[in-house]
C-alpha cells in the first residue's frame, strides 16, 4: 500500500460538516492538508470521493435536518454542491492544486458511451494535474438512478480510473468486533476474506445524522473493490495521513479478487433493472455456464417497459435472477421475438433483427 501511485479517497459528510448542517472549513482544510502533501513529490495521483453537497446546504435554507423528500434534497444539494466545491477549491489553492468536479449518476455509468467518457474526463484530469473531486450528482439523480451512498460510489470510482488503492475515511477508525463505544469491542485490523468478519454485527448511520451512509455500507464498499483487486483501508479523518503513506492504521482489507471490465463491474453495482427476461433452462445454462449471449430463443417472457441500452434481469423460470445485462431491443419488440431464432426473425422482420437480445459483452452473472 506504500506504494500506491493512484488512489481513491472518499470522505463522509460527517467528517465535513457540523451536526446541523453546513462545513466545518477547519475539517476541510484539514483533509486538504493531507492529501495536498501526499501528492506534492508527483508521485501519488490522488481522486477525492467527496459525501457533504446535501449536508452543507442544509443550514443555508434553514433546514434543521437532512429532508426525507427527494425534491428538498435536491434543493439542498444544489445549493450546497457549489459551497463545497468552491470551499475545497480556495483550500486546494492554498498548495497551487487546481481542483474538478465529476458529477455522476449510476445511469451515466451503465451506458456504454457514458461510462467511456467519464473514465476519460477522470484520466485527463489527473493527467493534467488536477484533483478531480467526485460526487452523485444528488441535484438531478432520482431514486431509480442513485449509488444510495457515496461509498459505493467510491469503489466503483476506484476500478474505474485503476487506483491501486482505495481509502474510505469515517468518523470511526476502522471495523469493530462489536459497538466501537464499548471497552470490549476490539479493531478489526485485516480482512482477508468474506469470512473473517462474518461474525460481526455491522452497525448503521453515525451519530451526526447527516450522511446516508454506515459502516455497512462502507464494507459492502471495501467488498466491491476488494473483488475487482483493489485493497481498501477504512480509518477515520484524523488517520488519512497515515493511510495514504501505507502505515498500519484502520481495517486493511486485502483484494480478493482480479480486475474485470470497467463497465461490467458498473453494470453490476451501479445499475437498475428497467424490466426482466424470463429464460428456459438451455439458455439460463447457456449465458450462466457457457458465457453466451441471449438470442431470442431463449426468451420465455418479457415484462417492466424499457428502452434498447437499458439493463434488464434476467431470470429463471423459478423466477430468481441469474444475470443483468444491458438489452438490445425496446421491451414492446421482444414478444414477437420470444422462441424464435435470429434467422427466421432476420427473414421476416428484417436484418436488425438478427442479433442477441443481450451481448455476451454487456452481460454480468449475479452469482459467482
Amino acid at each position: 500500500m506504500a506504494e500506491a501511485r493512484r488512489i481513491v479517497v472518499k470522505v463522509g459528510s460527517s467528517s465535513l460538516t457540523t451536526a446541523s448542517g453546513g462545513l466545518d472549513a477547519d475539517r476541510v482544510d484539514a483533509l486538504v492538508d493531507v492529501l495536498a502533501k501526499s501528492r506534492s513529490g508527483g508521485e501519488k495521483e490522488i481522486v477525492l470521493v467527496s459525501s457533504g453537497a446535501i449536508a452543507a446546504g442544509l443550514a443555508p435554507l434553514g433546514l434543521r435536518r437532512r429532508p426525507r423528500d427527494l425534491a428538498r434534497q435536491q434543493a439542498a444539494a444544489s445549493v450546497g454542491q457549489g459551497l463545497l466545491v468552491a470551499r475545497y477549491t480556495a483550500s486546494f489553492a492554498r498548495y497551487g492544486v487546481r481542483v474538478g468536479q465529476v458529477l455522476l449518476t449510476s445511469d451515466d455509468m451503465a451506458r456504454r458511451a457514458h461510462h467511456r467518457n467519464a473514465s476519460r474526463t477522470l484520466d485527463q484530469l489527473l493527467a493534467m494535474g488536477a484533483l478531480p473531486v467526485v460526487n452523485e450528482n444528488d441535484t438531478v439523480a432520482t431514486d431509480e438512478i442513485r449509488f444510495g451512498d457515496n461509498d459505493r460510489l467510491a469503489a466503483l470510482v476506484a476500478h474505474l480510473v485503476r487506483a491501486d488503492l482505495l481509502v474510505l475515511l469515517s468518523d470511526v477508525d476502522g471495523l469493530y468486533d462489536g459497538d466501537p463505544a464499548r471497552p470490549e469491542s476490539s479493531r478489526i485490523a485485516e480482512v482477508r476474506g468474506p469470512d473473517d468478519i462474518a461474525h460481526v454485527q455491522i452497525g448503521s448511520a453515525g451519530k451526526a445524522g447527516v450522511g446516508t451512509g454506515g459502516m455497512v455500507t462502507k464494507v459492502e464498499a471495501a467488498r466491491i473493490a476488494a473483488a475487482a483487486g483493489i485493497p481498501v483501508v477504512l480509518t477515520s479523518a484524523v488517520h488519512a495521513a497515515d493511510a495514504l503513506a501505507g502505515r498500519a492504521t484502520g481495517t486493511h482489507f486485502h483484494s480478493t479478487g482480479r480486475r474485470s471490465a470497467d463497465r461490467l463491474l458498473w453494470l453490476q453495482h451501479a445499475s437498475t433493472p428497467q424490466g426482466a427476461l424470463t429464460l428456459d433452462d438451455g439458455a439460463v445454462r447457456a449465458v450462466t455456464e457457457r458465457r453466451t449471449s441471449l438470442l431470442p430463443a431463449g426468451i420465455r417472457a418479457v415484462e417492466g417497459e424499457f428502452s434498447a441500452g437499458d439493463p434488464v434481469e434476467l431470470r429463471d423460470a423459478e423466477g430468481r435472477a441469474v444475470a443483468r445485462g444491458l438489452v438490445n431491443f425496446d421491451a414492446k419488440e421482444i414478444p414477437q421475438l420470444i422462441g424464435r431464432s435470429t434467422r427466421e426473425l432476420a427473414k421476416e422482420l428484417g436484418p436488425a433483427y438478427e442479433r442477441e437480445v443481450v451481448h455476451r459483452d454487456d452481460l454480468v452473472l449475479l452469482h459467482e
